[in-house]
């Protein structure tokens, strides 16, 4: 660039000199053409005054034209000069920022070889990492190894531990099932007798120390008002021929009363959610709790201690049930659309069932072979307790089912709902052999249990307004209407052995009816 600027500046120096020898030159040929012009003037003024004036004036104007070339040419060397200037400066320019660039270049090279040097350096350290890593892996596949060898090995040892405590069960079942005979057998005498004497319809038992079933008469007066729970109490029965009455509410706790005395026995604790249904062992010696923790809990009522929790619920448990003829089977229904079998001899869930409607009430048949299950659907529907497959169904209400209870005799099913409308079903064609329903019961909620007396003439219902409705099955009318509870009444009991009948509502209130 400093070249090609040096050879403008010599060609505009060279251009000027030019102009320069050509105006001298051109000044001498004119002086040379101007000689005889003085000659002449040097003669006698007169005798050539015409002629000279006339070259004076030729000349003069020569010499205008002269100046104007003189001075068009000064403008031109003007032009050139200060163009060859600016050409100059950009030069310079040019050559400053060059040498920036070519300052930035190295600084850029010596950039470019520490990012190399760096990145050999990364690259060795990536190579350790790696070669670690390998190391690392191949550590790692045989702790797996060693791992999947001692979990193997433990599940084998889990696997002969079970099949010892499978076989210890089998063998205290054996000798539970040996002496339930032989006491089955002492008995038989007094179950003849006891068969033999049914009057009416009501059977009594003649057996030592054993209470007497009797006819269930009508209640109307409230011996006692408990106060039972806080929160509510949404769950009561009695326990099998007595007149100990079971309580289960919303402060988590489960309690025994005696009706006799109206006083407090005993209470269960280390439910972990509010108690929702309840059911009892035919021998009066487990009570099963259905919570809202999503669990069920099996405590022994005698010292109160919990046996069993059993999970497997993803969903608020809301009905259970445990088989009339065994001690080991229970049923529970939770919000999850699941019903499950429980086996509780061994403490887990033998077979599930999966129903697209939830399911608020349950009920083993008289054989333990049967569930019956109520809907939200509405829908009462029979389950195969073995299979788990659906027998058969019925629409037994236009809105939700919310209790179902099974008479003495197994041949009749109660069925209750949110249309208000208690229904009676016959089991064996499910076919509604009776229609109980009155202006001012309204049920209160999804779980509000009816109840049917032990004479099975009668039915008893809790409503919304906080009266008790009862029922003559044989005339489908009410014959009383008990008044005491200041909330919603949730659910009825009827005593085995005919009385008392047990109310509880919203409060936490039980009324002790006789």
């Amino acid at each position: 660039m400093a070249k090609v600027c040096k050879s403008q500046e010599e060609i505009a120096s060279e251009a000027i000199n030019h102009a320069l020898k050509a105006l001298r030159k051109r000044h001498l040929l004119e002086e040379a053409a101007h000689g005889p012009a003085f000659l002449a003037l040097s003669r006698p003024f007169a005798s050539q005054g015409s002629e000279w004036k006339e070259k004076a004036e030729n000349l003069q104007v020569e010499l205008q034209q002269c100046y104007k070339a003189q001075s068009r040419l000064s403008e031109q060397l003007v032009v050139e000069v200060a163009e060859s200037r600016a050409s100059k400066a950009l030069a310079e320019e040019k050559s400053k920022a060059l040498a920036d660039l070519q300052q930035e270049l190295t600084e850029l090279r010596d950039e470019c070889s520490q990012l190399k040097t760096d990145l050999e350096e990364k690259i060795k350290s990536l190579e350790v990492v790696v070669s670690e890593n390998s190391e690392l892996k191949a550590q790692l596949e045989q702790m797996t190894n060693k791992a999947n060898k001692a979990e193997a090995e433990n599940k084998m040892l889990i696997d002969r531990w079970m099949l010892e405590k499978m076989k210890d069960a089998e063998r205290l079942n054996e000798a539970n099932a040996l002496y339930e005979d032989m006491v089955e057998r002492l008995k038989a005498s007094g179950l003849e007798q006891l068969a033999r004497q049914q009057v009416d319809g009501v059977v009594r038992r003649s057996e030592e120390g054993a209470e007497f079933f009797l006819e269930s008469n009508i209640p109307s007066t409230c011996k006692y008002r408990l106060r039972a729970h806080e929160g509510g109490c949404a769950s009561i029965l009695f326990e099998y021929n007595s007149s100990k009455l079971i309580t289960g509410g919303q402060d988590r706790s489960v309690k025994v009363w005696d009706t006799n005395t109206g006083s407090l026995s005993s209470s269960l604790h280390g439910c972990l959610g509010s108690v929702l249904d309840l059911s009892i062992t035919h021998d009066n010696r487990s009570v099963i709790a259905a919570s809202s923790s999503n669990n069920l809990y099996v405590w022994e009522l005698n010292s109160g201690r919990v046996r069993h929790t059993l999970t497997g619920h993803t969903d608020k448990v809301c009905a259970v049930d445990v088989s009339k003829i065994s001690t080991r089977h229970v049923v529970s229904a939770a919000y999850d659309r699941t019903i499950k079998v429980w086996d509780l001899v061994k403490g887990y869930c033998t077979n599930t069932i999966i129903f697209h409607s939830n399911c608020n009430a349950l009920s083993f048949s008289m054989d333990g072979q049967t569930i019956f299950s109520g809907h939200v659907d509405g829908n009462l529907r029979l389950w195969d307790i073995q299979s788990g497959k659906l027998l058969s169904e019925v629409a037994a209400h236009s809105l939700a089912v919310t209790s179902l209870s099974l008479s003495r005799n197994g041949n009749v099913v109660l069925t209750s709902g949110r249309d208000n409308v208690h229904n009676l079903f016959d089991v064996r064609s499910l076919e509604v052999c009776g229609t109980l329903k009155a202006s001012g019961n309204r049920v209160a909620s999804n779980w509000s249990r009816s109840c049917m007396s032990p004479d099975d003439n009668h039915v008893a219902a809790g409503s919304a307004d906080g009266s008790v409705y009862i029922w003559s099955i044989s005339k489908g009318d009410i014959v009383s209407t008990l008044k005491e509870h200041t909330s919603s009444v949730l659910c009825c009991r009827w005593s085995g052995i005919g009385k008392p009948l047990a109310s509880a509502d919203k409060n936490g209130i039980v009324c002790i009816w006789t």
